[in-house]
């Protein structure tokens, strides 16, 4: 199934501020991601819909095992490509943004050819301290 960027972010920010606080709730998205309430609440409903997320007793929001399957697949991509712009000298801010962008559209074959590379440089990093 394809899924859209704007859906990848919002299952992303869902994993990044549940690994930071736990529960995640509605405004917590919208703060972290600058949006309005109502877009938010548009995006987890089609999230919902499409089984990607789940509200709780409380009604904090969830991620399912498809959504969280995305979620750290696309954290690893971010956070993978920002620490290899870091590397190569881009200021950390920047690398961040730039990782923003591209982890939606590298193949995986792209990816896994930068992360065995980025991964080789780190291991000889550390060999050399």
């Amino acid at each position: 199934m394809i899924i859209h960027e704007s859906a990848e972010n919002y299952l992303e920010t869902i994993y990044m501020i549940s690994k930071r606080q736990g529960n995640v709730r509605a405004i917590d998205i919208a703060t972290e991601l600058a949006y309005s309430k109502p877009s938010v609440s548009v995006a987890m409903k089609n999230l919902r819909e499409n089984g990607y997320v789940a509200n709780d007793a409380d009604g904090h929001i969830r991620l399912t095992d498809a959504g969280l399957e995305i979620a750290k697949r696309i954290y690893e991509r971010h956070t993978t490509l920002s620490d290899g712009l870091v590397m190569l000298g881009v200021d950390p801010i920047v690398a961040a943004e730039d990782a923003c962008r591209i982890e939606h559209v590298i193949s995986a074959e792209s990816f896994e050819a930068v992360k065995k590379w980025i991964n080789k440089m780190k291991r000889s990093e550390s060999d050399e301290q």
